[in-house]
């Protein structure tokens, strides 16, 4: 069975820089969509970015694109978030999903999701 954990999250100042790492244990994941969610307190569950490896496309959340990067080695057991110039509105609990088959922004769209990891950005 497929299980992701996040790791990487951290307090940093507005402008710094994190980088969230998946881990991908189980079955591996090289056709199927992933992608990264955030869920601020108070706040519905929402898309950040995420990727269908197999068409090769990625897609991000208009809040952060060009700020955020979605990427994953190439033993497929890890993908990554590059998190550049944070935003104290970036707080958030940080959360990896994928799908077994090609996937878009919406969170019913993925069945396996991590624990998450909590980003903090101090203005």
């Amino acid at each position: 069975q497929v299980q992701l954990v996040e790791s990487g999250g951290g307090l940093v100042e507005a402008g710094g820089s994190l980088r969230l790492a998946c881990a991908v244990s189980g079955r591996g994941l090289s056709n199927h969509a992933m992608a990264w969610f955030r869920q601020g307190p108070g706040k519905e569950r929402e898309f950040v970015a995420g990727a269908n490896w197999a068409g090769g496309n990625t897609k991000y959340a208009d809040s952060v694109e060009g700020r955020f990067s979605i990427s994953r080695d190439y033993v497929e057991s890890e993908f990554y978030l590059q998190m550049d110039d944070l935003k104290p509105e970036d707080t958030a609990m940080y959360l990896c999903a994928a799908s077994t088959v090609w996937a878009g922004t919406a969170v019913s769209e993925y069945t396996i999701w991590g624990q998450g990891t909590q980003v903090t950005v101090s203005s």
